[in-house]
């Protein structure tokens, strides 16, 4: 049968239109039947661009119009299940600019395998936090989903500037997975849907025994990354003990989610950043992240 492909790509906002966020989305559905009306995208597209960018997020605090965090969305559409269900899976992207430099250093890079939704063209795109099932749940999913992932990136934003200043918003993402949609066709929300999931991560942001992370979140960009320009000694410093924090992290709680969460669209980064550092930093460097960050081990063997 032939196949559509279809790529719909979301401008950014308008400035002013804004409020927290500057998000792109684009939808790929390249593996849908031609069957599948296309126009159900476009419809969707314009209404996940208004859901993103105009909603108020984070109503205690106020973003100018430089601040707002830039991210991207992509939702790949891999079937379509009749009876207006999608199945997909997201792709989450966020960064941050690094002060007194044009360069934006990854926040989130992060695919979610288990998006399945329901979407009937023109119907409203909602998402009340103190009621997330809504009536019916495959509806409901669509911006649970995506809901949850604006607070991950918010509070990412917020941990870098400030210590702890995520905690507000991953309770929030946290409290999405304890009241998310339930069906047979969802998942990603529960413990047992496999070892990487949305309950995982949010877990492990907003457990204590994990309290550490935050501190890594603001050592490895404020007290880092910020301060490249001004000391680069000083900041390969910053970043180590982020490290450092990690490191610890992972001895407490080894294969915990967050790690490969943190580490992911870094790996090219972190190996820049120590390529000159001195011998010994260097070595403590590769010996952490080699450790830390499996997936990206060989990144790091030229830290010699």
């Amino acid at each position: 049968m032939k196949k559509l492909i279809l790529v719909v790509s979301l401008l950014w906002a308008l400035p002013g239109a804004a409020q927290e966020l500057q998000a792109r989305l684009t939808i790929v559905a390249n593996r849908v039947s031609s069957q599948t009306d296309r126009k159900v995208f476009t419809t969707l597209q314009n209404s996940l661009i208004n859901f993103l960018n105009n909603r108020k997020w984070a109503p205690e605090q106020t973003y100018g119009a430089q601040e707002k965090i830039r991210c991207n969305f992509l939702i790949n559409i891999e079937k379509d299940n009749g009876g207006n269900v999608y199945q997909a899976s997201l792709t989450v992207q966020a960064s941050r600019p690094v002060f007194n430099t044009t360069y934006e250093s990854p926040l989130i890079n992060f695919q979610d395998p288990d998006f399945t939704f329901k979407y009937v063209e023109f119907q409203p795109i909602e998402f009340n936090e103190n009621r997330v099932q809504g009536s019916d749940p495959l509806v409901a999913n669509l911006t649970a989903v995506l809901a949850y992932y604006v607070n991950l990136i918010i509070g990412m934003d917020n941990a870098s500037f400030a210590q702890g200043g995520g905690a507000t918003y991953f309770q929030k993402a946290m409290n999405i997975v304890n009241n998310a949609p339930e069906g047979r066709d969802i998942a990603g929300w529960k413990p047992f849907d496999g070892i990487r999931n949305r309950f995982r991560l949010a877990e492990n942001l907003t457990d204590s025994r994990f309290a550490l992370v935050q501190n890594a979140i603001y050592a490895y960009y404020r007290s880092g990354l910020d301060l490249m320009v001004e000391n680069e000694d000083e900041a390969r410093a910053g970043v180590l003990n982020a490290l450092n924090f990690l490191n610890t992290v992972n001895t407490e709680n080894p294969n915990a989610m967050v790690m490969p969460f943190f580490f992911s669209g870094k790996s090219n980064e972190l190996a820049k950043l120590f390529s000159r550092a001195q011998t010994e930093q260097k070595t403590q460097a590769r010996e952490i992240l080699a450790k830390l960050d499996i997936t990206n081990a060989a990144a790091y063997k030229e830290l010699r």
